[in-house]
């Protein structure tokens, strides 16, 4: 099973809202493949989009999850394992598991979620803690890593691609998520706080540029080395909502020209991180979206699969032109090609 991680450590980079296109898109052109999305984020806004979206009860559908017994969502797993945080107790994974459909008619029916959970944020204090007790003979920040690769140890042989979707933070179920993904996908903007959170993310993940060498021992990479534990390789940059930015004389084309040197030099010095060799195989561009997925995240619908014309959201008449959706698309295509 592949598993792909979404992270940025920067907030506003539209990570969920790409997310939710490429995996429906990918599942939608792979119904051969079964595919499980892992909603490691409180605000679970991924979640919420699998289920309905505003317009069509996703809230209301995750509430109805959240309100089962076990507690339907990674909060309900990580619940199980507070109790026995070194070692798996006995549970089922199924009964965290989503099937999306029966909520969301537009959502392929190969696609299955793990909810996310506002409760993360508070289970995030009990994990540091755990993790940091001094026992004797036991790697304790290690017992806590592994939760999610206990979880997927059950149902690895059911799925074929799993994608999981992180809060743009490096709390304890943010390292959590990507000790677990094979593959990294980093969506940027054309922005200068776009291109530090790409420095930051090869600080945080991989200790590469740090500060001082004093924090080399506190590193993710350090741990998970000690531990023997390979680490996440970088798949993907996603340069998002492109035409926002770009114009005639975009005063942003120096930011992403930066962006891609910056990429060169880390594949240069550590090219065991990547997949690829030239950033022109690793770099996606990806134009903003507009109306069209303002609309489509209302709905919680995928582009392939969304009216166009004159559409009603939350009262207001909204037109979405069939030209812009078939651009949207066209735009999610080149992502999904990169899986």
């Amino acid at each position: 099973m592949l598993t792909y991680g979404v992270w940025n450590n920067k907030g506003g980079t539209g990570k969920t809202s790409l997310t939710f296109q490429a995996v429906c898109r990918y599942a939608e052109l792979n119904p051969e493949k079964r595919i499980l999305i892992i909603d490691i984020c409180p605000q679970a806004n991924l979640s919420e989009l699998m289920l309905g979206g505003q317009a069509n009860n996703g809230s209301v559908n995750l509430l109805q999850r959240h309100g089962m017994t076990p507690r339907c969502s990674i909060g309900g797993y990580f619940d199980a394992r507070l109790p026995a945080p070194f070692s798996p107790p006995k549970f089922d994974a199924y009964s965290y598991i989503t099937h999306v459909q029966p909520y969301n008619p537009a959502i392929p029916v190969n696609i299955d979620l793990v909810c996310g959970d506002p409760l993360l944020e508070l289970q995030a204090i009990a994990m540091n803690t755990l993790a940091n007790v001094d026992l004797p003979g036991v790697n304790t920040w290690l017992g806590v890593i592994d939760w999610l690769r206990d979880f997927m140890e059950q149902v690895k042989e059911d799925y074929d691609v799993t994608f999981i979707d992180t809060n743009p933070s490096f709390a304890m179920y943010t390292q959590i998520a990507l000790s677990t993904a094979d593959r990294l996908i980093l969506p940027v903007m054309a922005d200068d706080s776009s291109r530090r959170a790409i420095q930051n993310a090869f600080s945080l993940i991989y200790g590469v540029k740090l500060p001082s060498d004093v924090y080399e021992k506190y590193t993710f990479a350090k741990k998970l080395s000690d531990a023997k534990r390979t680490m996440p390789k970088v798949h993907l940059i996603l340069k998002n909502r492109l035409t926002q930015f770009m114009g005639k004389a975009s005063a942003f084309a120096a930011v992403l020209s930066g962006i891609d040197s910056d990429l060169r030099s880390l594949i240069k010095s550590n090219k065991e991180l990547f997949t690829f060799g030239d950033p022109v195989d690793g770099i996606v561009d990806v134009r903003d979206f507009s109306t069209t997925g303002v609309v489509a995240f209302a709905r919680g619908c995928p582009f392939a699969v969304m009216q166009t014309g004159r559409l009603t959201i939350s009262g207001h008449r909204v037109q979405v032109k069939p030209e812009y959706r078939d651009q949207a698309l066209e735009a999610i295509d080149a992502v999904v090609a990169k899986f």
